[in-house]
C-alpha cells in the first residue's frame, strides 16, 4: 500500500536514473544547470516583484504567429472593449465607492467626499472620450475591418493580406494608445483618492481597498501580473534547492514554451524568444533526468521512497 500512496511522489522527485549510468561529469554538469536556471528564475521574479509595475502586456499585445490572437486576448481589455463603454464603467466605478465605503466604514461626510472622487473621475472619463472622439470612433471601425478579415478564411490564407492585418492592427493599437493611457490613468487615481478619503485610523485597522477591473476571461494579464513573480520564485527556489525538481522543470519549460510560442516564428538579436526555447529545454532535460537528486533535497526524498518501496541501493 505504501508503495501506491508514494508513487506521487516519486514522480516529483524523479522516478530514478542510477548516477553510475550518467557519469560524474554529467551529474555536475546537470547540477550547474538546475543551480543556474534556478538562480535566473529567482532574480526573474524578484526584479519583477520589486519592480512593482511589471506586465506582460507589451510581450502579449504584440504576439505574432499562429497563436497571436490567442494571446493578445489575455491582454487585459486587448480591444478596448471594457474601457470604451461608458455605462459599464459607470456601474464599476460606483460599486467601488459603495465597497471601499464598506469596507471602511465611513462616515456621511467621507461617503460625500466619495462621491465627490466617483463625479470627478466620470467627468474627466467624459472629457478624454470627448476630446478623442474621432480617435474612438476610428479605432472601433478598424476593429470591425479587421474582424471582417478575420472572418474571411479566402483572405486568411493570403500570406500578403496577413501580413496586412497585423501593420492595421499595430497602427490602430498606436493610435488610440494615447487614450487609453488617460482612461488608465483615470482608473489609477480614482483607486487612490478613494482611499485617501480613510482617516489614519481606518487605515491601520483595514488594509487598502483594491480597485478591481473586471474580467471578460478567466486569465487574462490583469491575474497573470501578480502571479509570474511568484511563479518565478517558487519555480527557482525549488530548482535551486533542488527540490520537486521534475515538477518545478515542467512548470518552468511550460512557460518559457509560452513565452516561445507567443513570439513564433523568432526574430534573430538580443529579442529573440529561442533563448527561451533553450532554457525551456534544458528544463525538460532537468525534468527526465531527476537532476534535484543530485545535491538536491530531492535526494533525501529519493532516500525516503526508496525505504519504504523497499528499493535497493542497485536500482536507485
Amino acid at each position: 500500500m505504501a508503495k501506491y500512496l508514494l508513487s506521487p511522489l516519486r514522480l516529483a522527485v524523479g522516478w530514478g536514473i542510477s548516477p553510475r549510468l550518467l557519469g560524474t561529469i554529467a551529474v555536475v554538469m546537470l547540477t550547474l544547470l538546475r543551480l543556474t536556471i534556478g538562480w535566473h528564475f529567482i532574480t526573474e521574479g524578484v526584479d519583477k516583484y520589486q519592480a512593482g509595475n511589471w506586465s506582460a502586456k507589451p510581450f502579449f499585445a504584440n504576439a505574432r504567429g499562429p497563436f497571436a490572437g490567442h494571446f493578445r486576448q489575455m491582454v487585459w481589455d486587448y480591444d478596448g472593449t471594457m474601457r470604451l463603454d461608458v455605462d459599464q464603467t459607470k456601474v464599476n466605478w460606483a460599486y467601488y465607492r459603495d465597497q471601499i465605503s464598506g469596507h471602511y466604514g465611513f462616515d456621511e461626510k467621507q461617503s460625500a467626499e466619495a462621491q465627490n472622487n466617483y463625479r470627478k473621475a466620470v467627468d474627466q472619463y467624459e472629457i478624454v472620450l470627448q476630446l478623442n472622439a474621432n480617435e474612438v470612433q476610428e479605432f472601433q471601425l478598424g476593429l470591425d475591418r479587421v474582424a471582417e478579415l478575420d472572418g474571411n478564411s479566402v483572405a486568411s490564407g493570403v500570406s500578403s493580406l496577413s501580413g496586412q492585418r497585423e501593420s492595421v492592427r499595430k497602427e490602430l493599437s498606436q493610435k488610440i494608445a494615447p487614450v487609453f493611457d488617460q482612461i488608465d490613468a483615470i482608473w489609477e487615481n480614482y483607486e487612490t483618492a478613494q482611499n485617501k478619503v480613510a482617516s489614519p485610523e481606518q487605515l491601520l485597522t483595514h488594509s487598502a481597498y483594491k480597485l478591481t477591473r473586471p474580467r471578460l476571461q478567466m486569465m487574462d494579464t490583469s491575474v497573470i501580473d501578480t502571479m509570474v513573480p511568484y511563479f518565478d520564485m517558487i519555480v527557482g527556489w525549488c530548482l535551486l534547492l533542488g527540490l520537486f525538481t521534475p515538477v518545478a522543470a515542467l512548470a518552468a519549460a511550460c512557460f518559457l514554451g509560452s513565452v516561445f510560442l507567443s513570439q513564433y516564428p523568432p526574430v534573430t538579436g538580443p529579442g529573440s524568444s529561442n533563448y527561451q526555447l533553450i532554457e525551456g529545454l534544458a528544463c525538460l532535460v532537468l525534468a527526465a533526468t531527476g537532476a534535484g537528486r543530485f545535491a538536491g533535497l530531492d535526494f533525501f526524498l529519493h532516500l525516503i521512497i526508496r525505504k519504504f518501496n523497499g528499493d535497493d541501493a542497485a536500482t536507485a
